[in-house]
């Protein structure tokens, strides 16, 4: 973050994100608070909470794609929730606290994965030691202790078969390295835990024990050894991740990762506008003030129990998003509307951001379906007509049905490309150009009948 200015934040935004510039600014100057906050003295550290964020627009134009890039770019725990999948509590359903827990459990992962990594060439030697221990068993004789009279350990004679012995192994080591025994099968003991299957708490229940029963279970459950048959390079790998999970300090895995969640965490609440009642709320709408109340605390900073211990909420970067078509940001629960200081209005988009977005991006859709085919021997080509008519087709198609803002494109590509690919392995080697033509003939007949283009685009 150090050397990540709010500038080159949204300089590595625009690589995959078109347009939207309001949002990249404002999600750039949140995650450069951070860093400051990192900065300045401790007493005044704790005080400074973070600016949370509202994304306000349609479906498709971005919301999610920018925490999601935002959260890669700096290496932040991340966590994307629908906010109409809560309910409050006392009703059936998840609980918001889940949330945290669902993030650290994700971050535990990632430090675990990464240490373990850390730590693989450590582990592939020890690997590499067992497996020639696989190869080459250990004589009884080597396997007994000398023992002098006052009983303790003597050191063994060196004799010509333990010389031979180690020749052997060193040749089976060389072999090994070399990968000339790669198809080798041998027998691995490889362990395996029963673990019974019972169901006492719903998802609610399970939650608020704030027990995770597998682990405590697993426990006191006998592992089992299983005898199987594999190559020596398959056990190989079996044997380092073994030998890797061994060498992870577990302990400093969860300290880490509680730490990288309470001070860098992202947490994306989508369709935060779900969880708003409407006027005189009855029946459905009963649960959504009471999820907002149950979230409140959340934003504001509190301690959420989870398995690996509390986590303090207090700097988490909470963004949400939503559509307001049918409600306003303004009719959220005032507490929660004060703990979202920043709102931003994304753009609609039309025709000329839909040509952007079909060739600009890193991972531009143009660019996905041509590599595909390329794996067929097909080489396909696009016109700049043709991008002109698929964006205004998909901005007439959102005008005229639900707009659905930039996930259009992706079934009128399929629609257009369908042919092709169903065709692609049986014409390697073909160049296929797609004009403003085949699109028109391909999608209009759909387009112009409503019915059709509503189930179809």
């Amino acid at each position: 973050m150090e050397n990540l200015k709010p500038s080159e934040i949204v300089k590595e935004l625009d690589k995959y994100i078109i347009g939207q510039n309001k949002a990249k600014k404002s999600v750039a100057i949140a995650l450069r608070n951070r860093w400051r906050r990192q900065q300045v003295p401790d007493d005044l550290r704790d005080e400074i909470a973070p600016k949370n964020i509202i994304l306000i627009g349609p479906t498709g134009v971005g919301k999610t794609e920018i925490a999601r890039r935002l959260s890669k770019l700096t290496d932040s725990p991340f966590n994307k929730v629908e906010a109409s999948k809560f309910t409050e509590v006392g009703y059936v359903g998840r609980d918001v606290e889940s949330m945290v827990r669902d993030l650290l459990e994700l971050t535990v992962n990632a430090v675990k994965s990464k240490e373990q990594e850390d730590v693989k060439e450590k582990a592939m030697i020890i690997a590499e030691e067992r497996m020639l221990d696989i190869l080459l068993p250990k004589t009884n004789r080597q396997e007994v202790d000398n023992k002098n009279e006052s009983g303790e350990t003597g050191l063994e004679p060196v004799n010509a078969e333990s010389t031979d012995l180690s020749a052997t192994r060193n040749k089976l080591r060389d072999m090994l390295r070399k990968g000339k025994l790669d198809d080798r099968i041998i027998d691995l003991d490889v362990s395996e835990r029963q673990m019974p299957v019972i169901e006492v708490f719903s998802n609610l229940g399970m939650e608020e024990m704030g027990v995770n029963f597998k682990d405590m279970l697993g426990g006191l459950m006998p592992k089992n050894t299983k005898k199987r048959k594999v190559k020596v390079s398959e056990a190989m790998e079996i044997l380092t991740l073994d030998e890797s999970q061994r060498l992870v300090d577990m302990d400093k895995v969860v300290k880490s990762a509680i730490l990288k969640v309470e001070q860098s965490g992202i947490i994306f609440i989508d369709e935060i506008d779900k969880i708003v009642g409407k006027n005189g709320g009855s029946g459905p709408d009963v649960s959504r003030e009471g999820v907002q109340r149950d979230l409140l605390p959340i934003v504001e900073g509190s301690t959420i129990t989870t398995k690996y211990g509390p986590v303090k909420t207090d700097h988490i970067l909470f963004i949400a998003s939503g559509a307001f078509h049918a409600v306003k940001p303004s009719d959220l629960i005032p507490e929660l509307q004060g703990r979202f200081p920043i709102r931003v209005e994304l753009e609609a988009l039309g025709q000329k951001e839909f040509v952007r977005i079909l060739k600009e991006p890193k991972n531009a859709l143009l660019i996905q379906y041509i590599a595909m085919l390329k794996t067929e021997g097909v080489n396909i080509v696009f016109e700049p007509e043709a991008i002109e008519e698929i964006a205004r087709i998909a901005e007439e198609v959102n005008n005229h049905t639900e707009n659905i803002g930039a996930r259009r494109l992706h079934t009128i590509m399929e629609c257009l490309l369908e042919d092709i690919l169903f065709d692609a392995p049986d014409m390697p080697g073909k160049d296929v150009v797609i004009d403003a033509n085949s699109v028109s003939s391909k999608l209009n007949d759909i387009k112009d009948n409503e019915d059709l283009s509503r189930y179809i685009l």
